[in-house]
């Protein structure tokens, strides 16, 4: 048997009035979701337990089966696995984004979570200079992809409150700043960063040609080292993880399951969907299983972008559904899951713990199929629902 997740990030929305009360999964063409939908079935399932953000680490985890409250530890230490940083026991990871702060009413506002997109190499280039100007044997910063990089602190606090800076999008970011033990140092550091920064010919350049500026960091997401148990040894299965986010990868790190890397994967809506979804296909050859992920819904959600998450959605069914379920026809027995691991309402630009619509083909047992497709609104007339989200890995492998 195959098994294959096909996970499209923050893909489940609220209804829009601009597009007469339907959520962008219900309004997106979606021809091969729907086929899921419709000739396996439906259902709803919470991934976010409560007590926990609404994070793509936490969400995540649960979708790969892990129990959120037994092994989660925190975002960071995840990623430091996908980027081959190794962490002591007492060593504590951050997320350190590269962002854009502009002066504004009440102070300095969060402009850009991403620095505007800041490319892999530029950035690259700034935490270097960051490592220059700021490193020392207790703050170590390691280079990521785009805005997406590593703080590794030796014998540091994770008994801190931090903010994800896609959630204070437009707002003024100093009551959000950390707070707890450890909060002071944490803060310097992103205070401190904005000297580096802004001093930094990247940075000039970028303003040059039109840009905005990576001009502070953001750190977030911290955590220690966790212990998790890998497939081969919690399902008997060997399998592999494709995305383009270090998160993903690092749960794949974690669970024992092989990375794979794809060229023009890129977490955002230009990323090569159909490579993905081809790599993915040529993994099952020798594997038992895939988990496919795909972020750029996520990212066009928390840019406030409609126009591109329909996008996103639409080129996700087309290019990686579709090609999939064309690619499993060569193999005698498979079963796919398709779901997101959290909601991104455009309207809110950020995650939230609602239950999210999940699809498998062929239907396992107990589900309901949908004449009227896959989206939010028909999962749940379906009836289908599990509260546990880590229970949704063994409802799909049926064990």
């Amino acid at each position: 048997m195959k098994y294959i997740v096909l996970l499209g990030d923050g893909m489940s929305d609220y209804p829009v009035e601009s597009l007469g009360g339907k959520t962008p999964l219900e309004y997106a063409r979606t021809p091969n979701m729907d086929f899921i939908a419709g000739e396996g079935m439906i259902g709803r399932v919470k991934t976010v337990p409560d007590g926990f953000p609404p994070g793509s680490d936490v969400a995540n985890l649960s979708v790969f089966g892990y129990e959120v409250a037994k092994y989660y530890t925190g975002r960071s230490p995840l990623e430091a696995a996908s980027m081959g940083v190794a962490l002591e026991p007492d060593d504590v990871a951050y997320r350190c984004n590269l962002v854009t702060l502009v002066e504004g009413m009440g102070g300095l506002i969060m402009d850009d979570f991403s620095g505007g997109h800041i490319s892999t190499e530029e950035a690259s280039r700034l935490i270097a200079e960051l490592q220059e100007g700021l490193g020392s044997e207790e703050f170590t910063f390691h280079p990521g992809v785009s805005y997406r990089h590593l703080l590794v602190w030796k014998g540091g606090s994770d008994r801190l409150e931090t903010t994800p800076p896609h959630d204070i999008s437009d707002r003024v970011v100093l009551p959000h700043f950390p707070s707890g033990e450890g909060a002071g140092a944490i803060s310097d550091l992103m205070k401190r960063s904005r000297e580096v920064l802004e001093k930094s010919e990247v940075n000039h350049k970028r303003v040059r040609e039109g840009k905005k500026p990576a001009n502070s960091i953001w750190l977030w997401g911290q955590g220690k080292k966790p212990k998790m148990p890998d497939y081969q040894s919690r399902y008997g299965l060997t399998g592999s993880v494709i995305s383009a986010v270090d998160l993903l990868k690092g749960i794949g790190v974690y669970a024992g399951l092989d990375i794979i890397n794809v060229p023009g994967a890129t977490g955002y809506i230009d990323t090569d969907y159909a490579a993905k979804a081809s790599y993915a296909l040529k993994e099952l050859e020798t594997k038992d299983f895939v988990y496919l992920h795909v972020e750029a819904p996520d990212e066009a959600a928390h840019s406030g972008s409609l126009e591109n998450k329909i996008k996103a959605i639409e080129d996700f069914d087309e290019k990686v559904v579709g090609t999939v379920l064309e690619g499993l026809k060569k193999f005698k027995n498979y079963r796919v899951l398709l779901m997101p691991d959290h909601a991104t309402p455009i309207s809110l630009k950020t995650h939230t713990a609602d239950p999210v619509p999940c699809a498998i083909y062929p239907a396992t047992d107990g589900g309901f199929c949908s004449p009227a497709g896959y989206n939010e609104r028909a999962a749940e007339k379906s009836g289908f629902f599990i509260k546990k989200g880590s229970d949704i890995m063994n409802h799909f492998l049926a064990r």
